[in-house]
């Protein structure tokens, strides 16, 4: 197995995000690489840089106005006088069924769900390599090989088809079974990380040619609140297409891995002809976000659950921030899947 990565994904170093109303350090920082690298490199990854396929991977997901503003909009947002160092929405709107704003400080608050996702200068380059990975990732699977690694940074869950969110610009995952699909009849969507997929559950919730599958702390007083109920199922074509599994907080290995067992039962039902994991690290017990309780050993056994779905598979990476296990849960993970996939 290989592990996919490119250079310019440190650039993006964002300085601030709201957590309860406090502003906080930015967890999602440049170091993060570094620790997973280490990971995937100790799990026995060779590591290939992503070519540049252009905008055209992250077009077949992202609507062309949302590109633009994510392309342009630092630039724009700086000739702001006093504008703040990083782009920041100070206003949302009610509904999105009106006249698209000119302004930049109006788009920011259309693109942008939340305060967790700041833009500088580097942040359009970092995402677009971190989309380049995972396509890159995807392309190999459909040249034949069982898996391969994207190590996606920025992380891309809870970035809509038009709106950025929760450290998340361009979601990696819905591009990765994007390009599967011009191959696969049927491709499912497998998410492991501590907060629920919320933009990869709107690009696919109308359609029903891609399952999507989540386990992630209960939303209910957890990011990202408004999605991730079990009551979540799809609509019109995608009815059915959806599945929701939120776990109880602080839930450990057996809760975890019970509720994967269910996960895994409903791809094969769906009987995909390849499958992307996103795999989050930040329900470890010791991750700084605190919501969930699976153990480096956990991650291990999730790896070999998640290799018996026996088809090719984009393992993409989502969250998992900065602790001492990081590497080591990653490494985990990949040394679990390799073992149980054989390769």
């Amino acid at each position: 197995m290989k592990c996919v990565f490119h250079e310019t994904q440190r650039r993006h170093d964002p300085r601030h995000f709201l957590s309860s109303g406090a502003q906080k350090p930015n967890p999602e920082v440049p170091e993060r690489v570094n620790r997973l690298l280490a990971g995937a490199e100790n799990a026995g990854l060779e590591r290939v840089a992503p070519r540049d396929r252009g905008v055209a991977p992250a077009a077949a997901v992202h609507s062309p106005e949302y590109l633009r503003f994510l392309e342009t909009i630092y630039e724009r947002w700086r000739r702001i006088p006093d504008a703040s160092e990083e782009v920041v929405p100070n206003i949302h709107p009610d509904r999105r069924d009106f006249s698209y704003p000119a302004s930049a400080v109006g788009q920011a608050g259309y693109h942008m769900a939340d305060t967790a996702c700041p833009i500088s200068a580097d942040t359009w380059e970092s995402a677009y390599w971190s989309a380049q990975t995972a396509a890159e990732a995807a392309a190999m699977v459909l040249d034949g090989e069982k898996a391969a690694y994207a190590l996606c940074r920025p992380p891309g869950h809870h970035a809509f088809a038009d709106m950025a969110g929760g450290f998340c610009f361009l979601n990696n995952s819905a591009i990765a079974a994007q390009v599967l699909r011009s191959r696969h009849e049927r491709v499912a969507i497998l998410d492991v990380d501590l907060h629920h997929g919320n933009g990869t559950q709107g690009i696919f919730y109308a359609r029903g040619d891609v399952l999507t599958v989540s386990l992630h702390a209960d939303p209910a007083r957890f990011y990202p609140f408004f999605w991730g109920h079990a009551s979540e199922r799809g609509e019109g074509a995608g009815l059915g297409y959806n599945l929701n599994l939120p776990l109880p907080r602080h839930s450990g290995d057996e809760v975890f891995l019970d509720q994967l067992d269910v996960a895994l039962t409903r791809i094969a039902a769906f009987a995909p002809g390849a499958v992307v994991i996103a795999l989050g690290l930040d329900a470890f017990e010791g991750d700084p976000f605190g919501g969930l309780s699976v153990s480096t050993d956990g991650f291990r056994m999730i790896g070999e659950r998640c290799a018996s779905i026996g088809v090719p598979t984009a393992i993409v990476q989502e969250g998992g921030y900065l602790c001492d296990a990081l590497g080591d849960n990653l490494a985990a993970f990949l040394q679990g899947f390799r073992h149980a996939a054989a390769i």
